[in-house]
């Protein structure tokens, strides 16, 4: 493939949440060139949030390059405070931070795990960074081996993936912002400047207690407020339904044709994790675009089952959703698809189509993963759930489940 080559070295984009982001190295410029990563333009941020908050169409490229701004900010405070960080790997957590989400498909995580059977967008990324590395004649070698943390300073792969990292001070940040829900507004600015390094690990300093708390109240209110709102949460399930059906109907020999050849062949062909290698070229084809576009054709299709649900995601006539702390009870459930076959007039076996049940899932802070610790003036280290007086020890650490059903409205 030929590279696009770059005379300037520098180049400033605006960003609304950030202000001016500045790409300083031709490297990166060529990465955030590449038909590979200008294709994050085309996948929204948060799937079908906008069917909720109509501001909520910014897309993982807009995300990428939050989260790249932040590294820099971040890699600039910890150089600042004596902390030995090369030139070298300074890139490469720029690279890794801007290629962190290229393996998602389109809608991001709604449709994660259909498509593509057990095979996770972190494990697309780093095929599709592999890829660019041979491209790019083994530059992103050290970008890759932060993010897999393969690199002997952990603490530039817990700046990419951690339960603190810039991953998520932009995607908390970002998705208030387009929302307007103000309830995930953090303050990620103070929480980099507070940032350090003890013991080769990422900490947090004494004074940043409060905005490390604040961070993840405000996480834990914008999952059950925003992302797995329930009417989001429908939308999502919705698509995945269609999906199903669609595959459903193919493996039966049923005409179904999808926009896309790209889509065309994910639907036709199983790929599996063994075999995605083979297809990855083609998986970085679609997005978004590819399936609603699809979507719009089958409203038509012959099959009242995936018409109708095509037709509900088009026209935003989405199924009922009720959340519950407990299992919804069987019999209603069975009663809820024999009365939804009959109304539209469809086979009570398939009802399960329109009629469904799951369970929704958010842990806030889990002590047990990788840690938040707390660095005090005297030296010592403390888990933010073990600090005097801990918010989050009390109230917020552990899983919270809710359990849903979908079903026609009338």
């Amino acid at each position: 493939m030929q590279r696009k080559q770059f005379g300037a070295q520098r180049k400033i984009i605006n960003d609304p949440v950030h202000g001016f982001i500045t790409v300083d190295h031709s490297l990166l410029l060529q990465i955030i060139a590449h038909p590979y990563y200008q294709r994050l333009r085309r996948i929204y941020q948060m799937a079908f949030a906008h069917l909720v908050y109509p501001g909520a169409v910014h897309t993982r490229l807009h995300h990428s390059l939050g989260a790249y701004h932040l590294m820099c900010n971040a890699l600039t405070e910890l150089k600042s405070k004596g902390i030995e960080i090369t030139e070298e790997e300074e890139l490469s957590s720029k690279i890794a931070i801007l290629l962190h989400d290229i393996g998602h498909g389109p809608f991001s995580h709604a449709l994660e795990n259909v498509l593509i059977k057990n095979v996770h967008h972190e494990t697309l990324s780093l095929r599709i960074m592999h890829l660019l590395n041979e491209e790019f004649d083994g530059r992103l070698q050290t970008a890759i081996d932060i993010f897999t943390n393969n690199y002997e300073k952990h603490f530039l792969h817990q700046l990419v993936s951690g339960q603190l990292d810039v991953d998520r001070l932009d995607y908390l940040t970002r998705d208030s912002f387009f929302t307007g829900v103000s309830e995930g507004v953090i303050g990620h600015d103070r929480i980099i400047k507070m940032l350090t390094v003890h013991e080769g690990e990422l900490m947090v300093e004494e004074k940043a207690i409060y905005s490390t708390e604040k961070f993840l109240v405000s996480r834990r209110l914008m999952y059950w407020q925003v992302y797995l709102h329930k009417t989001v949460l429908g939308a999502e399930k919705l698509m995945v339904k269609i999906i199903e059906r669609a595959k459903e109907l193919i493996s039966k020999n049923v005409k179904l044709t999808a926009s896309t050849f790209a889509l065309d062949e994910f639907l036709h062909d199983n790929v599996t994790a063994a075999s995605i290698n083979e297809h990855i070229n083609t998986f970085s084809l679609m997005d978004d675009y590819d399936v609603m576009s699809t979507v719009k054709n089958w409203m038509f299709h012959e099959d009242k089952i995936l018409s109708y649900l095509c037709r509900s995601i088009v026209d935003r006539r989405l199924l009922k959703v009720e959340l519950q702390p407990q299992p919804f009870d069987e019999e209603r459930i069975i009663s809820l698809q024999r009365k939804s076959a009959r109304e539209l007039n469809i086979d009570p076996d398939e009802a399960h189509y329109v009629v469904f049940t799951g369970e929704a899932t958010n842990t806030t802070y889990d002590p047990y993963d990788e840690r938040i610790n707390i660095l005090f003036k005297n030296g010592t280290v403390k888990d933010i759930s073990e600090v005097d007086n801990a918010l989050i020890h009390r109230s917020l650490s552990g899983a919270v489940k809710k359990f849903y059903i979908c079903y026609p409205k009338n």
